[in-house]
């Protein structure tokens, strides 16, 4: 096993199904704040685009697993999109060309060559549906623009109200203090469990 299978969840490379798109919540879900509430624009970045300052000098980042976890589920060839009912959406998608996700260092299995920070943005690859709404609406949307199937949707958010999602054929897994690795193995592993996949 090389070290860059070792840096990966075991969940992501156990040759069992995974889902082809994971939806992300963003608020208190991929960093700790409500953005339309604790942030004030404009913002502006820190040197390694790590943090970002608002208006007033407070600083917002994403929760401390959340860029690895961008950087590696593309990897493992899932699709990656934003539900998110925030009314400020601009924003958050500001907050998200802004920081930046860096390539893991070869100590945490990276391949050692030189590649570049990319944005936090760029590494959704399905529709963000950032604005006001039943998070029922937010999918069916990802649906039309995505063609992938409800029960190949897995979706992590904080607020348990948006279990109505499920009606559709979602599988979520509501998270307590953001997106980590367990929440995605926990997730994973719910999902395959709904569609009789077992290891």
């Amino acid at each position: 096993m090389n070290s860059t299978s070792l840096s990966l969840p075991r969940i992501l490379t156990d040759e069992l199904p995974l889902p082809k798109l994971i939806v992300f919540d963003l608020d208190y879900t991929l960093w700790p704040f409500w953005v339309d509430t604790h942030v004030s624009g404009p913002l502006k970045a820190n040197a390694t685009h790590s943090a970002v300052t608002d208006r007033h000098g407070e600083s917002f980042a994403f929760y401390q697993d959340v860029p690895r976890i961008l950087y590696t589920l593309p990897l493992a060839g899932i699709k990656i999109a934003v539900a998110s009912r925030t009314s400020a959406p601009d924003l958050a998608r500001d907050m998200l060309k802004l920081l930046h996700v860096p390539p893991p260092s070869a100590e945490e299995g990276g391949s050692g060559k030189k590649e570049k920070t990319k944005k936090a943005l760029e590494y959704f690859d399905a529709p963000l549906e950032i604005y006001p709404s039943s998070k029922i609406k937010h999918f069916e949307t990802i649906f039309k623009k995505t063609g992938i199937p409800f029960t190949d949707m897995l979706f992590f958010d904080d607020e348990s109200r948006n279990r109505e999602t499920e009606s559709l054929g979602v599988t979520m897994q509501l998270v307590r203090d953001g997106v980590t690795w367990n929440q995605i193995e926990k997730g994973v592993g719910e999902w395959r469990k709904r569609r009789g996949y077992s290891g």
